[in-house]
């Protein structure tokens, strides 16, 4: 009975020092990569969020068929604001008071 009290001493030890810490920090991994899967699905459902419907300039300013047809505005699978853009990459300045472009929802960078 006395050399057992040694050996239990040592394995009561080494459970303490080395057996839950580690079992502790896998458990700690597998919750942290839950988490990291569940931000990386929200992430990517926000990155599909639906999209907005592009502004009809046209519409609004009145443009016939005529010019609809040459116009790079209409054209654009981007914002007419964006198609009209000046080769050094500023707006035009008859796009900035324009109520198509005050009035467009402000893009979500993803």
């Amino acid at each position: 009975m006395d050399a057992i009290s040694p050996v239990l001493a040592f394995l009561a030890g080494v459970l303490l020092r080395f057996v839950i810490p580690i079992a502790l920090t896998l458990v700690g991994i597998y919750f942290l990569r839950q988490l990291d899967l569940r931000w990386q699905t929200e992430a990517a459902e926000e990155f599909l969020s639906p999209v907005v419907e592009k502004a009809k300039c046209w519409e609004v300013k009145g443009c016939s068929e005529e010019d609809m047809k040459t116009c790079k505005g209409y054209q654009s699978e981007e914002p007419c604001w964006q198609a009209f853009r000046k080769g050094n990459g500023y707006l035009q300045e008859e796009c900035l008071g324009c109520n198509v472009f005050q009035q467009a929802p402000i893009p979500v960078i993803n």
